[in-house]
């Protein structure tokens, strides 16, 4: 156990990942760890922090940044899946449910919080008993045995219904009903999850992958690592290791030489934003509605708003997810189809695309991937090596406990989860930051806005990110290019929550990737200028990673005017995220 306090434990800084990865460095065959985990995404962050707060040593690592995959690419909701009840997935939804619950009420009121939908009706007796009895079943699910952490839905007749979605096509819908589920921002949440491993002594290091596994004989027991910052490759011994590499699970196993494992099924979403004053509505209010293919959400985010989803089959590099034209219009089709008044392309701020991974059953010829269960599997793919695929995000801390149970059942079986009762870093003193907000706001000159967005960034972290502007008042001002977010926090990203790169910045500790029209690009000089002293960055380095990153932007944008899957992805290959080593 390391000598620091718990809280400088937690803080990812680079002289941080330097001793974490002289402790994974220091896990040899006679004093391995009892777990590493690999990959960087809620899944393996949650294993983590579970594996390390039963009091387990622990290692994590990610080869690229924390969430740079899926994790950081979702709709942004903890929602116990409404549309599985469909499916009649009835165990997956009440589990969402009660993990949902857990986060608003318990272990992370800071990242997670309630919102309220509206869900259209367009045949009026039908819909209404339909969807109707489907939301009550929803309701029920959430009122056994517990305490309600949201509101019960509500019946809207039209009237109401414009009132409270002004911006719906009031011809077409008849009427509607409402409901509550709650939001996160998804790569903000896996980077807490990861620095509250660290807080409980975890060994955890980004941009390091795995490029081979250890054996002796037919059990695996630990990996070969590369820090893809240096180039260094060094082994880290465990007792047991768990695979969480979603959509990569299968290159895993195979770098591993199993010879039986989990087949993931890659679906590619795509997501848009566009300005809060685009669609009129009651605040923190959002539509739901189902599509033929998928289900639209219209989701109100700071102030715009995220538009999706698609879902389609992905068989393209699973590095490289990318949205085509085609993708942009089908959005901004389904959601137009619903608006009284039509979005058109020149009113989308920014796209960004994911690819959910699915576990891949026997499907009949022609079955969609949208029919594809959520439900989670761990499944030992060799001795010492076990895999965890499915599932969705809401439920990662039930995967978590699973996946670990699971892994450490023979070496220590009496290490029971504690993460139903151990907070997310940030949540403990929460409470009392929003009961001081207001006096907190008009000593910074924040205003209601600023301040509610900075709690929900950060939750009780928010002490730390204001010292640093009582140290120096000028990192209490605006990026100029990117205003929603204070210099300090660009900053407090790589002294405390592990960014290494201007992506990482600029990608998921903030979204300026698609919270401004240029992506970020403008705001890029002065983000790497803020950051080149604490990574280290000469002048030479730091005109490369802005470089690097606008030409990044471009392939982008150039992949949002292709016509399809191969192209896209292409014109995405074509320019890295973050400079390539050497």
């Amino acid at each position: 156990m390391s000598a620091q306090p718990a809280q400088q434990r937690s803080a990812l800084t680079p002289a941080s990942r330097t001793e974490h990865l002289a402790r994974l460095r220091a896990a040899t065959a006679e004093e391995p760890l009892d777990v590493l985990v690999v990959g960087g995404g809620v899944n393996g962050a949650g294993a983590a922090f579970d594996a390390a707060t039963r009091g387990l040593s622990v290692g994590l690592v990610e080869a690229r940044d924390w969430a740079s995959g899926t994790s950081s690419r979702s709709s942004k909701l903890m929602h116990g899946g409404l549309r599985y009840l469909q499916m009649l997935d009835f165990k997956l939804v009440a589990e969402a449910l009660r993990e949902r619950d857990l986060l608003i009420e318990r272990t992370a009121p800071h990242l997670v919080k309630p919102i309220k939908f509206v869900f259209p009706f367009f045949k009026k007796v039908i819909d209404r008993g339909f969807i109707g009895s489907g939301v009550m079943l929803y309701d029920a699910m959430q009122s056994v045995g517990r305490k309600r952490a949201v509101p019960f839905h509500r019946h809207l007749l039209h009237a109401k219904m414009l009132e409270v979605f002004p911006a719906l096509d009031g011809d077409k819908a008849v009427g509607a009903l409402e409901y509550y589920d709650a939001q996160m921002d998804d790569a903000r949440f896996v980077m807490m999850l990861v620095r509250s491993a660290a807080q409980h002594d975890a060994a955890v290091a980004n941009y390091t992958s795995v490029v081979g596994y250890l054996h002796e004989g037919p059990r695996v027991v630990g990996a070969r690592v590369r820090d893809e910052e240096t180039g260094e490759e060094f082994e880290v011994h465990a007792r047991e290791t768990i695979l969480a590499g979603g959509v990569w699970t299968q290159e895993q196993q195979e770098l591993a030489g199993a010879d039986a494992g989990l087949e993931v099924l890659a679906s590619k979403g795509i997501h848009v934003t566009v300005a809060r004053d685009r669609i009129p509505a009651v605040p923190d209010t959002g539509i739901i509605t189902q599509t033929e293919k998928s289900v639209l959400f219209i989701i109100p985010w700071d102030e715009y708003w995220v538009i999706g989803t698609t879902d389609t089959p992905w068989d393209q590099d699973v590095a490289h997810p990318a949205a085509t034209s085609s993708d942009i219009d089908y959005v901004l089709e389904q959601a137009n189809a619903i608006l009284a008044q039509d979005l058109g392309r020149e009113d989308v701020i920014g796209v960004y695309t994911g690819l959910r991974p699915l576990l891949q059953p026997v499907k009949k010829k022609g079955e969609k991937s949208s029919k594809v269960s959520r439900e989670h599997t761990v499944m030992e793919v060799e001795p010492g090596l076990s895999a965890i695929a499915g599932g969705k995000f809401t439920t990662y801390r039930v995967m978590a406990e699973d996946v670990v149970d699971f892994a450490i059942r023979d070496i220590e079986p009496n290490r029971p989860s504690l993460t139903r009762t151990v907070p997310v870093i940030g949540a403990q003193g929460y409470a009392a930051l929003v009961r001081d907000k207001a006096a907190l706001a008009a000593r910074y000159g924040f205003d209601e806005i600023r301040m509610d967005r900075l709690l929900f960034r950060y939750g009780a972290l928010l002490t730390e990110v204001l010292a640093l502007i009582d140290e120096d008042a000028e990192l209490g001002t605006p990026l100029e290019h990117a205003p929603r977010y204070l210099r300090a926090e660009v900053l407090y990203a790589v002294r405390a929550e592990g960014a290494r790169h201007l992506a990482d910045v600029l990608q998921r500790r903030t979204r300026t990737d698609y919270e401004t029209r240029d992506r970020g690009a403008d705001a890029a000089a002065e983000v790497a200028a803020l950051i080149a002293a604490e990574l280290g960055w000469d002048s030479a380095a730091q005109e490369r990673e802005v470089r690097t990153y606008r030409d990044f932007i471009a392939a982008r944008l150039a992949g949002e005017q292709t016509a399809d899957d191969a192209a896209a992805a292409a014109a995405v290959a074509a320019a890295p995220e973050v400079p390539l080593r050497g």
